[in-house]
Formats: C-alpha cells, sequence, structure tokens
C-alpha cells in the first residue's frame, strides 16, 4: 500500500504518469471502500493446483453441443467470457440457447477462492485496473468460455414466439464450443448495416445468418417487454482514453444492437432460471427495483414536458412518456434517461420464498428475476449457479435461507461500494482532463440533489462534479450552465458553480 499512496502523491506534486496515478488511486479506493484487492495465499494455491478435468461431469450428466454455432459478444478486450448464445428455428418460434460457464465446477463452495468472491462479490472495473472477482487464471482461462475450447456449461434453452413471448424453457448441462469471440462495436455496426462482418464472423459458416436469427429474436422479446411497461432509458457513460500514460479525452461509450441483444438474451435468460428454481420450490436470491420513492419528482418532471403522469407508480404512464421523449427531442433524451435512473433509485439483492413473490423488477416490467448469467464477475451469480445444479441433480438447496438473506445483503452492499470506485476513478481520470481548464463554463445537468450535496453532469468532456456554490431549488434534471472552479485528482474532486 505504501507505493500505492507514492504514485497519488507523486501526481498530487505534478508529475504527469496519469495511467500510474490512478492506478494507485483505484487500489486505494478499493481498500476504502472495503474490498481486498489482493488474493489470500490459500487461495493462490489453490488455482495452482486447479485440475481442469477433474472438475468435468461424466459424459451422461450432460449433452453434447459442441457441433452448435456458439459465439461470444462481449467488449473487445473481455477475456473473461461467461456466455455464448445461439438460435435455431423451431415450430412455432425461434430457439434461444445461452450458454453459462460453470464456474462451479473449479471453485467449490468455502475453499479459498470461493471465500475471496464472497468477500467482494463483484469484479470491479476501473479505468486504470480491473480487480477480477476470481483470480484471472480461472476467470479468464480456465473458467472462460474461450473461444476454440470445449467446456462445460450450464444452457438455458427458450423457445421464443413471434410475439416475444418465452414460450417454454428448459436448463440442463451440456458440452460447449465458442467458434467465434466477437466484440460490441463491430457486431453492432454490422448487424445495423453501417460495416462489413467483422472477420472472426465472417470466418464460421452460417454464424451470419444465426445472428440475424439472434437479433430477431431478441428485437422480439425487447418490444414484448415494452409492451409489458419495461422502461425505455439511453443513458452515457464516458471512459478515459489514453495517449501513452496520458489522459487526453472521456469518450462517450456507445450502446449497439450487439449489446442490445445480449442484454434482451440475458433478461430472458434470468427470467428462465427464476422461474427454474421457483418450479423446484426453491429459496432463491432475486434481482429488484423497488417502486420509486422519488416518484412524485418523476411527475414533475414529465409535467414540465407538458405530460400528466398519475400520482402513483406506474411504469406504463413513464413507458409511454419516455418514448414520446425519445421522438421529440433524441438530443437530450439521454438527460432525460439518467434523471429518471437516479429517481428510480438502486436495484438490491433480495430472497425469494417459492410460495411468496418478492417485488418485481420496477424498470424491466418483470416479476421473476435473479442474476445467474455472470459467475466469473457476480457472486450472486455463482450462488445462483450452485442453486441450478443442486435442483438439476435433485439435491436440497446447498444454502439456508438465513445464508442466502446474508448473502444478498452482501452482494447488494458490495455493489454499490463497486460503483463508489469505479465513479471515484473515473472522476479522477476527468479531474486530471479538466485540470487546465479552471475558470471555464459548461453546459450540464443535475444528477443529485440531496442533504449531501448537488451533483452536475455536464457533455463535453463527460463528467460530473459537485456544485459548490448556487444549488438553491435545484433538482435532479434541472439544466444548469456552471463554472470550473476547482479539481483534486487524487480524492476525484471536480468542483463547479452555477453562473
Amino acid at each position: 500500500m505504501r507505493v500505492v499512496c507514492k504514485k497519488v502523491r507523486r501526481y498530487a506534486r505534478g508529475m504527469s504518469d496519469a495511467r500510474s496515478a490512478l492506478k494507485g488511486i483505484a487500489w486505494q479506493a478499493m481498500r476504502d471502500r472495503g474490498f481486498d484487492p489482493d488474493y489470500s495465499k490459500d487461495a493462490i494455491a489453490q488455482v495452482n493446483h486447479t485440475d481442469e478435468s477433474a472438475a468435468q461431469p461424466p459424459a451422461s450428466a450432460r449433452r453434447d453441443l459442441r457441433n452448435l454455432i456458439w459465439c461470444s459478444i462481449d467488449n473487445d478486450e473481455s477475456r473473461d467470457l461467461d456466455q455464448l448464445t445461439g438460435a435455431d428455428a423451431r415450430p412455432g418460434g425461434t430457439g434461444v440457447l445461452v450458454a453459462i460457464a460453470d464456474v462451479d465446477a473449479l471453485v467449490p463452495r468455502d475453499s479459498p477462492v470461493d471465500r475471496h468472491a464472497a468477500t467482494n462479490t463483484t469484479s470491479v472495473y476501473t479505468a486504470a485496473e480491473v480487480f477480477s472477482m476470481l483470480p484471472e487464471h480461472l476467470s479468464t482461462d480456465l473458467t472462460s468460455l474461450a473461444q476454440d475450447v470445449d467446456r462445460t456449461a450450464i444452457v438455458l434453452d427458450m423457445t421464443i414466439t413471434p410475439d416475444g413471448e418465452i414460450e417454454a424453457g428448459d436448463v440442463y448441462l451440456a458440452l460447449v464450443r465458442n467458434k467465434a469471440k466477437l466484440a460490441y462495436p463491430s457486431v453492432g455496426a454490422w448487424l445495423e448495416g453501417d460495416a462489413a462482418a467483422p472477420e472472426a464472423l465472417a470466418a464460421v459458416a452460417g454464424l451470419a445468418d444465426n445472428l440475424r436469427l439472434q437479433s430477431a429474436a431478441a428485437e422480439a422479446l425487447k418490444t414484448s417487454r415494452h409492451r409489458r411497461g419495461a422502461l425505455t432509458l439511453e443513458t452515457t457513460e464516458g471512459r478515459p482514453v489514453f495517449s501513452g500514460e496520458e489522459v487526453v479525452d472521456i469518450a462517450l461509450q456507445h450502446r449497439t444492437r450487439a449489446s442490445e441483444l445480449i442484454e434482451d438474451f440475458m433478461i430472458a435468460a434470468n427470467t428462465t432460471v427464476a422461474k427454474f428454481l421457483e418450479h423446484h420450490r426453491f429459496y432463491s436470491v432475486r434481482r429488484i427495483v423497488r417502486i420509486p420513492e422519488r416518484w412524485p419528482r418523476i411527475v414533475e418532471l414529465a409535467a414540465e414536458a407538458g405530460t400528466q403522469l398519475p400520482a402513483t407508480p406506474d411504469h406504463r404512464a413513464l413507458e409511454e412518456w419516455l418514448v414520446a421523449q425519445r421522438a421529440k427531442d433524441p438530443a437530450r433524451f439521454p438527460e432525460v434517461s439518467l434523471a429518471i435512473v437516479k429517481l428510480l433509485g438502486r436495484g438490491e439483492y433480495v430472497v425469494e420464498p417459492p410460495d411468496d413473490p418478492v417485488p418485481d423488477h420496477f424498470g424491466l416490467a418483470v416479476d421473476d428475476y435473479t442474476h445467474s448469467t455472470a459467475p466469473n464477475r457476480r457472486f450472486a451469480d455463482l450462488v445462483t449457479q450452485r442453486l441450478v445444479k443442486a435442483a438439476l441433480d435433485g439435491r436440497p438447496s446447498p444454502y439456508s435461507v438465513d445464508e442466502l438473506s446474508a448473502i444478498a445483503t452482501r452482494c447488494s452492499e458490495r455493489e454499490d461500494a463497486a460503483n463508489r470506485v469505479e465513479r471515484q476513478v473515473r472522476k479522477a481520470a476527468a479531474a486530471m482532463l479538466l485540470a487546465p481548464r479552471r475558470g471555464q463554463l459548461f453546459d450540464g445537468v443535475v444528477t443529485g440533489a440531496s442533504n449531501k450535496g448537488t451533483w452536475v453532469k455536464i457533455h463535453h468532456p463527460l463528467a460530473e462534479g459537485r456544485l459548490q456554490r448556487g444549488t438553491e431549488g435545484l433538482q435532479v434534471g434541472d439544466r444548469v450552465r456552471v463554472r470550473l472552479v476547482h479539481t483534486d485528482p487524487p480524492k476525484g474532486f471536480i468542483d463547479f458553480e452555477r453562473v
């Protein structure tokens, strides 16, 4: 830790190694927020002695689906591949298959690696460094669904009707093989007709047609969800851009049709797993977004735009207004979306008994939803995977209700802490970039307003800071003109005053 702090102090004294300084800030932020960025000696020893073949289930307990046209779609730099997707034509609809890496096979419960995962509960993705929940030799190799490697996976096999309903869902173990490692930007541009097929896609016979089939099924799933009241939201996130070791920009991360495809399939998969566990009468960890307590402010925002929403929370009415706003002013819609996201509040994990439904997910308009599709990155998904495998084997739940409740609470708390670490490092990078621009004016939108302070997000460059003066009367969603008055990169502070 002494080295980390030294890197931070060096930047504070004016040294220009921004990337190294950000790594120091990230490590300090991890420790400040209660994370353990280091693996124990026992965890490292466990990984070093892991025998991949020893964890393979017998052939009789799994299907062989290596002949299917599986592919992964993730970020360009991702190597911790949790899921593969595929599709086929079926009577009455489209078969959608999602294969989830069998992480539990190599990370036994209460092993040293599992204890580390239970402590942090999530991978933390900062602009400077990724702090993986599992050691990289596992998450990016042995438990990753890497291209051209045979892997055991839990397959969620769904039939999607033309109107986007999940007609049937099956869950089973299978042997799979990733035919192509693809990335969101290039596949998205191809699906949208703006670019030729990426080389990895074109190299696999039949993959282009398979992805078009997947895209059509995903679009049907999305349309069905929004018909039920799922919210149309378009938020923007900035990502530091480096030239050598210096931060030169905060680039806007764009959603593509490929990222939406994966999102649509993961929602369907998580719904299928939740119903599977309920059918087997297992208590399970669910993911919810409660009915928003700050609904009156949402009503005010809609009224300012000329629409009257009901006095009580109604996701269908909110969705209709959001769709109208996007059509009316697409350039400003990300601002509106960000305000709504802030006012909806955070998601959380809760335990659901099989006969006593918990509140649904307000933003997705679904009432059966868990997290199961990213066991390399989230502990809640690894726990859910163990529940699924127990149900498949006819065994009782490996966790008591009290254990699941404690896990749900811990995962919710750690997710919030991880978001704070990631946000602090992003703000540190933005503060480095903005430091020479003190005194300049920016247009922004209020993203937070409470007794803890008022925050404003500016657009060029994309950054968020605290409003030190001129906060009177401001609420989330208000547009403001601000002046940059102070930056402190090691602390991630960006301070504005209202003009």
